[in-house]
């Protein structure tokens, strides 16, 4: 661009609004000489113009291809399918910026003010969506550090349930009465994890309480035989069948077996259910609470 010419054209700009012409002929004068002095800067300015747009239609098109190219070469590996929406996004946009920044060149805008304007509206942005933004770093952490996949059972900002999808700024979790819920990614990548199904098998922990007065020994026995006799309950690593407390009514047994993680519930309901049924077959009492009230004559 030619600063005579643009110089030139913001005088007679000026002249033409800020002036008051004193006579008719003058003011076509000034009129016709912004209109040709316009026409002479679009001229000059014609060819770069008409290069950038080349470059824009040029570069989209390539950006377009290079970012499906990048989808296939995603899709066919073992990047999880949220983070390879994420980065087909993040790959896309830092492209078109690229387009738009040559363009600007092109148009011979300083490359000052595009730092400056790409610096002012990151800063609004960020202040603008600062939980968005943290949101976002969140999901980024999460589908790469993978503390879980969908499909696990996690607890999660004290939400038990599985895990549905995980999106850029939230986590979906379906809980076991059915409710679905949506955390902040914010919020996961600070909070405790505890995945459930990480491991392929997990521990049932149960306690039962029997009478001072049942047999402890036999009652051990008729659980380990209920253990025995579930088939859903492993048997190795060994089950765990042992006293322990002594409470103000009743001897406490804990009661430690392991199954897989998918018929966990299954395993745990029947065994509860066998073992009471045992107990009540054979005389083992499990006792309600029980106060000894004693009362002095004067």
């Amino acid at each position: 661009m030619n600063p005579d010419i643009t110089s030139s054209a913001a005088e007679s700009t000026t002249k033409f609004f800020g002036g008051e012409p004193d006579t008719l002929s003058e003011q076509v004068d000034r009129a016709s000489g912004f209109l040709s002095d316009a026409a002479q800067y679009f001229r000059s300015a014609l060819p770069s113009i008409i290069v950038a747009l080349v470059i824009a239609v040029i570069g989209v098109f390539l950006s377009r291809l290079i970012a499906r190219t990048a989808a296939k070469a995603f899709s066919r590996s073992n990047i999880d399918g949220a983070a390879r929406s994420f980065l087909e996004s993040l790959i896309r946009i830092i492209l078109y910026m690229v387009v738009l920044i040559m363009v600007l060149s092109l148009l011979k805008v300083p490359m000052s003010s595009i730092i400056t304007l790409f610096g002012a509206a990151g800063l609004a942005v960020s202040l603008a969506l600062q939980n968005c933004l943290s949101n976002l770093c969140g999901g980024f952490i999460i589908l790469f550090s993978k503390p879980f996949s969908a499909g696990d059972t996690v607890e999660l900002d004290n939400t038990v349930g599985k895990v549905q999808s995980i999106s850029i700024l939230y986590t979906k979790i379906v809980t076991f009465d059915n409710k679905t819920v949506f955390i902040p990614n914010g919020k996961v990548s600070d909070a405790k994890i505890i995945n459930y199904t990480e491991s392929p098998t997990r521990r049932i922990d149960l306690n039962f309480s029997i009478s001072y007065d049942s047999d402890y020994a036999e009652a051990r026995r008729l659980i380990l035989h209920a253990i025995a006799e579930e088939k859903l309950i492993l048997s190795t690593p060994v089950p765990v069948v042992r006293m322990s407390s002594h409470g103000e009514s009743s001897v406490g047994i804990d009661v430690l077996v392991w199954t897989n993680n998918d018929d966990y519930n299954t395993a745990r309901y029947d065994l509860i259910e066998a073992v009471k049924a045992s107990f009540d077959q054979n005389g083992i009492v499990i006792p309600y609470n029980q106060y000894d009230v004693h009362i002095k004559e004067k």
